[in-house]
């Protein structure tokens, strides 16, 4: 069961304490059920009903998570951390929520311009909130879709454009709801016919996509939906190495980015406390040069051991034979000589990871690095070089707000006991009364878990959960990040020497599902 301290109180966590709690119930129902003589009524069924439900009323509202805490997949002591290593875009540099349309509209010109789509989609415009995070998209089918830990599509959850997609379309064109592990997804989140779209700047890619699908379907416009991919696709790449998008957020930071005095002062007491610090950054270094003076001032190198810029993250940590170039910070441009050390107050480009170790003498555990990508920034590093890492999630703030909401708890709390009573029933499904009463426990529990989803996005629900498992987001986030929260500022709550300890939470079984 897990269990998270507050202010030297132990509050469990909300899921470990529902089970109990409609494990209790359940079972108690069962007990009842196997150790009944006479057939069961419509009567008691419904006697059972109303009294776990009038007892999950009485339980004591659950303790409220911190939405600015620092969670741990893995045990990691700050105290051992001697390097810590950090993504800007996303990871030190938060952006407002004006960026997302500022992409869209950039990547839309581009399908005019470029593509010759027709005039006509430059009304469209960015739908804030549509998608979240870490969603599929089947290429060739054109739909956006939530999938979970277990390659599962979550029915409800797919879209053609703006319309979902129906239950029995879902089963005909997958033949039912799991997808293969090829089909969805690589190493790096691509698979032969899907992509995993897991960054910020994704949030744009998918509303466009989804955008001028439904543009095309309301038009008759006939159209291949792998085109539309790679031409939307490309028109945001483009986006981002034209610079168009770095010099419309440089030309007005104030619209654009956050203020980070907090990160700024994670930063100082880092490297007061003699850390060494280090930047790898797929962004331009003029654009984080910009950045950086906004968030921390104009000495912010002072705090770095090492910047590297346009590293071409993944590539930066699998390719072995990309050269590092020192870059002239008043010119802006590339030096000839050979980089045989990286060197304070220097700025430096692309490179790779085994010269990155050789020069520095950084390796293994002792390097922290932090950022926002699951798979680009992440997985790499915590895999193959022995990194630990820290994941930036910008949405994990407003998710546990929800979940701290009272509607949320008390759903939550009630859905999980109702599991608890139809559980105990399945063996008398043949009964009249259960044959009756099950089919509208059973509808009940289908709305209450409308409800979950919805209070989270209409369309897709939690980020981190489908209706009763983590989604293929979460289980990444697992796998490659040891901590994660939702700003590098939250680590100003512990002591630099805080030892980060994952919560023991039961196995299925290690819990007694019977009375």
């Amino acid at each position: 069961m897990a269990a998270v301290v507050r202010n030297g109180h132990v509050c469990f966590a909300i899921f470990g304490k529902f089970r109990g709690f409609s494990q209790r119930f359940g079972a108690a129902a069962c007990s009842r059920q196997c150790h009944s003589v006479t057939e069961t009524t419509e009567e008691e069924l419904w006697r059972q009903y109303h009294e776990t439900k009038q007892l999950t009323q009485q339980q004591k509202p659950l303790c409220k998570i911190n939405p600015t805490s620092v969670f741990a997949n893995n045990e990691l002591c700050m105290g051992d951390v001697e390097v810590y290593g950090f993504d800007y875009d996303y990871t030190l540099a938060h952006y407002t929520d004006e960026l997302y349309p500022l992409i869209y509209n950039l990547a839309k010109e581009r399908l005019l311009m470029r593509n010759k789509y027709p005039d006509s989609i430059m009304a469209l415009e960015y739908i804030p909130g549509f998608a979240v995070r870490g969603l599929h998209y089947d290429i060739e089918k054109a739909l956006l879709m939530k999938i979970d830990a277990f390659h599962h599509i979550q029915l409800g959850t797919v879209y053609r454009g703006h319309q979902q997609v129906s239950d029995e379309e879902v089963f005909s064109l997958y033949d039912g709801t799991h997808v293969p592990v090829d089909y969805m997804s690589s190493f790096h989140g691509r698979g032969k016919q899907m992509v995993q779209l897991m960054d910020m700047f994704s949030l744009s890619e998918m509303a466009l996509l989804c955008d001028i699908t439904e543009f095309f379907l309301k038009n008759g416009i006939e159209y291949d939906p792998e085109y539309l991919f790679y031409d939307v696709k490309n028109a945001v790449i483009s986006v981002h190495l034209s610079g168009d998008m770095h010099k419309a957020v440089a030309e007005d930071m104030d619209r654009y980015l956050e203020r980070g005095e907090e990160v700024s002062q994670v930063l100082r007491r880092l490297a007061g406390a003699g850390k060494k610090l280090f930047l790898i950054t797929n962004s331009p270094y003029w654009f984080v040069q910009r950045g950086m003076e906004y968030i921390a001032g104009p000495n912010w190198m002072e705090m770095f051991d090492v910047v590297i810029a346009e590293s071409r993250k993944p590539k930066f940590f699998t390719d072995q034979k990309r050269p590092f170039r020192e870059v002239s910070k008043t010119m802006g441009t590339c030096k000839f000589e050979r980089v045989t050390s990286l060197r304070k107050g220097q700025v430096y480009i692309q490179g790779n990871l085994q010269d990155f170790r050789h020069m520095t003498g950084w390796y293994g555990a002792r390097v922290l690095y932090f950022g926002d990508h699951v798979y680009s920034d992440l997985a790499d590093p915590f895999l193959r070089h022995g990194w630990r890492t820290g994941a930036i999630i910008p949405e994990l703030e407003d998710e546990i707000k929800i979940s701290n909401s009272s509607s949320y708890k008390d759903t939550i709390s009630w859905l999980l006991a109702l599991q608890g009573l139809i559980e105990s029933q399945q063996k008398y499904r043949h009964d009249p009364a259960v044959k009756t009463v099950l089919p509208e426990w059973m509808e009940e529990m289908k709305e209450l878990r409308h409800y979950t989803k919805d209070i989270f996005n209409p369309q897709f629900g939690s980020l981190f959960r489908t209706h009763h498992n983590p989604t293929y987001f979460s289980r990444r986030l697992m796998r490659f990040a040891d901590i994660y929260t939702s700003s590098v500022a939250n680590l100003l709550h512990f002591p630099i020497d805080y030892t980060f300890y994952p919560r023991r939470s039961a196995l299925p079984h290690e819990i007694n599902y019977d009375s």
